[in-house]
């Protein structure tokens, strides 16, 4: 494929990067990801900021290392996700962000080889110097059946979504397992907070 065909992931991937206001279902395939793993509240853990910083770095360290190759491809980097868990998946719906665990992450294509990766993180980690490069993996990720959403507005507000997500899980004889999943779709530096769209997903099993 030419360089110059820009690939749209999302939207070949369009099940997974749009979502209603009403709660759907879906099944998540396996997917490669750029992952790094950290603790504390989002909005004030300085880490937070870094592992985003580390992941742009690699991924579009990556994106250019791929164009420029003799059967290159290029293609949008895409958005930026979030696993969130805590003991008690109350906490989500309550704001309570102290206690979260959080997996940040990018999807990369299967292009983006373990070499590539490697490579990737080596030249992002001697341009960039941010001690979170060292920590960023590839690694592949499944979530399988799953219930998502779709939330407009500033994340403090997400709780009523989350709720309404829930309460569409059970009505469906299920119950939250696994992660809870943000997907963020604006930029919050360009994007005014009632407009700002997040996917908001829930991996779900048999609640029998």
């Amino acid at each position: 494929m030419s360089a110059t065909a820009k690939i749209d992931y999302k939207r070949e991937l369009h099940a997974l990067y749009t979502a209603s206001a009403r709660p759907a279902m879906l099944d998540v395939p396996e997917l490669a990801f750029l992952q790094i793993d950290g603790r504390g509240d989002p909005n004030t853990a300085p880490q937070f900021a870094e592992a985003i910083q580390a992941l742009y770095a690699i991924a579009y360290t990556a994106k250019f290392a791929l164009k420029r190759a003799p059967e290159g491809i290029d293609y949008g980097v895409m958005p930026l996700e979030g696993l969130y868990r805590a003991e008690d998946p109350s906490v989500f719906a309550a704001g309570e962000k102290s206690s979260w665990e959080w997996t940040l992450m990018i999807m990369q294509p299967d292009e983006v080889t373990a070499e590539v990766f490697r490579d990737a993180r080596a030249h992002a980690q001697e341009s960039k110097r941010v001690d979170a490069i060292a920590r960023v993996r590839l690694e592949r990720f499944a979530e399988g059946p799953s219930a998502q959403t779709m939330h407009v507005g500033p994340y403090s507000e997400e709780g009523p979504t989350i709720e309404r997500l829930h309460a569409f899980i059970a009505e469906h004889g299920c119950r939250p397992v696994g992660a809870h999943h943000e997907i963020y779709l604006s930029d919050p530096r360009r994007c005014a907070p009632e407009r700002m769209k997040t996917i908001l997903r829930q991996p779900v099993a048999r609640a029998d």
